[in-house]
């Protein structure tokens, strides 16, 4: 069965790439990249391949494509995670919104809501030709704002598109970690959208871990919820909320925060980080593998910083 992924030049490809050669079983036999970028889908191709020779594991050949419609045509799955203007789209929206002295952040509020409307006619052109080359395929969409685009989406694919967030399982995984369980083994009870909700439960053989987890200070102190929003506050919620409500909740500290001096922006931090990539990249192809596994550490470790700050 072929996967096409839309937005195959995104950083964070690489890790879906990973995930299906560690699983033997996977019904997927072939994967298609596409992207409207070249220079990026033949760097992260490059990534992927020397990702795949390090792994070893079950063959999966993985093509590449800038015409949407070839890396649709007979694909099973399609895996959606475009980002229409790239980068310095998402640094345009954080930008006027704090301009304008309102919340700049890509998927919460104005920039948000711009994010969607610059997304929104360009995924609905690339449903309508899922529906037109691959009828029976099942549509997995990871494109922000989520919520928003698997809405739009479904009026074209109906219930064959399904939106997903790794938000929500971190959350849930952090929690377990910090008491030594695994979230594999929990039932999850999680409240809300992708950036929107709150753990509320998690239930293993021992029962409810969340009220054992609120009464733990080192527990809580050692997750970023823990971080971002203080061992008090989480108590008095009776429920850990997903990172997002920082800006809800603390809106006013973040809006200043943002308007305050030398301050950059997450996609400008996103941008200059991922140009210096390619271009080492560019130098020095061989490197791609290592260089890329470097910045995503430094990606993953600068998530959410100024609100555990």
């Amino acid at each position: 069965m072929k996967l096409a992924i839309l937005g195959g030049g995104g950083f964070r490809v690489p890790l879906v790439v990973r995930a299906l050669l560690r699983e033997a079983d996977s019904p997927i036999t072939e994967v298609t990249l596409y992207d409207a970028d070249p220079v990026r889908l033949a760097a992260i191709a490059n990534v992927v391949a020397q990702s795949a020779a390090s792994l070893g594991g079950r063959p999966l050949p993985v093509t590449t494509t800038t015409d949407a419609r070839a890396a649709l045509a007979g694909a099973a799955y399609v895996f959606s995670a475009i980002r229409v203007g790239g980068l310095a789209g998402r640094v345009t929206d954080e930008r006027v919104a704090i301009a304008n002295g309102v919340l700049g952040q890509e998927t919460v509020g104005a920039g948000g809501i711009a994010f969607g409307l610059r997304t929104i006619p360009v995924i609905m052109a690339l449903a309508r030709t899922v529906r037109e080359v691959a009828p029976a395929a099942w549509v997995v969409n990871f494109t922000n704002p989520a919520g928003m685009v698997t809405e739009a989406m479904s009026t074209e694919l109906g219930d064959r598109v399904i939106g997903i967030c790794d938000s929500p399982l971190g959350l849930a995984r952090r929690v377990a970690r910090s008491l030594g369980r695994r979230v594999e083994d929990c039932r999850i009870d999680y409240s809300g959208l992708n950036h929107l909700g709150w753990l509320h439960g998690l239930h293993d053989r021992d029962g409810d871990l969340v009220p054992r987890f609120l009464a733990d200070d080192a527990a809580v102190a050692g997750t970023e919820e823990g971080e971002i929003f203080g061992v008090d506050w989480l108590r008095s919620l009776g429920a850990v909320p997903n990172e997002y409500l920082h800006y809800y909740y603390l809106h006013r500290e973040a809006r200043a925060e943002q308007r305050g001096a030398g301050h950059r922006t997450r996609g400008e931090f996103l941008a200059s980080q991922q140009q210096g990539f390619f271009n080492r990249i560019t130098a020095a192809p061989e490197t791609s593998l290592t260089q890329w596994e470097s910045v995503l550490a430094e990606r993953n470790a600068t998530y959410m910083a100024a609100a555990r700050g």
